[in-house]
């Protein structure tokens, strides 16, 4: 990696269930040189295909937060996105990250209720045409890959790991970050309300601040430039007051 690579602030993406790194690789055109993209690799999906997922948000993120060390580089200026599951696992990162030499500028959580708070209607233990049908509902959408036997086989483990680590999670504190938050939603998520969704600003000492876009649970899909250009634009509003030397 280049010294100039180095330098660029790194947008640290983690993803939601069921998804792994590719989901972000259109991410990269779209920010146009703004940021170093660095998706959080977890097993059980894309090129760790073969490794056994993780079923505990907490242990998950202590066992990749080497690894995105490593990715991001020391003293690595970094803004952390996370939607849904990756929301809560973006949080405990940061809580990691803190005794780190990573410079957090901010944490942005989207589709998510605050990290306190777990879903009242839950997929982990349904039968798999339940859990398939469940997962849709919740999502808003139906991946097109859960239609092929072969592909369902390898998606639909994973999927049910990544549900049962999000339905069961319970934070690792009850501190709060000093890092800024920023929210976001769909503003017809039926998943999350906006209320949950402000949730988060009990879960910093720093900056709170919450925008909703159009679409439901999965609006991202359609809005990511948008949700690049506010990331963008909140986290230089930010940069000035953030000291140095925080930690959450």
């Amino acid at each position: 990696m280049s010294s100039q690579d180095r330098e660029r602030p790194a947008l640290l993406c983690v993803p939601f269930a069921g998804a792994g790194p590719s989901f972000f690789h259109p991410w990269r055109a779209l920010s146009a040189g703004r940021w170093r993209l660095v998706p959080v690799e977890l097993p059980g999906r894309e090129r760790r295909i073969m490794e056994t997922p993780y079923r505990n948000v907490v242990e998950a993120a202590k066992n990749s937060v080497d690894d995105v060390v490593a990715d991001l580089g020391e003293g690595t200026r970094t803004v952390l996105f996370g939607h849904s599951l990756g929301a809560v696992l973006a949080y405990e990162l940061v809580h990691l990250l803190s005794t780190r030499d990573v410079r957090i500028d901010r944490l942005v959580v989207s589709g998510s209720p605050g990290p306190w708070t777990q879903r009242e209607r839950r997929a982990t233990g349904l039968p798999d045409e339940e859990f398939l049908a469940r997962v849709e509902e919740f999502a808003g959408f139906r991946h097109e890959a859960l239609d092929h036997p072969e592909m369902r086989e390898l998606i639909l483990p994973v999927l049910q790991a990544d549900c049962e680590m999000h339905e069961n999670y319970v934070p690792s504190t009850d501190e709060r970050v000093s890092v800024p938050i920023c929210s976001i939603r769909g503003g017809s998520d039926g998943l999350v309300g906006a209320e949950q969704a402000q949730e988060w600003r009990s879960a910093t000492t720093g900056d709170f601040s919450y925008t909703e876009f159009p679409g439901d649970h999965m609006y991202l899909v359609d809005h990511a430039r948008e949700v690049l250009d506010l990331i963008e634009a909140e986290s230089a509003f930010g940069r000035g007051r953030q000291g140095d030397d925080e930690h959450g």
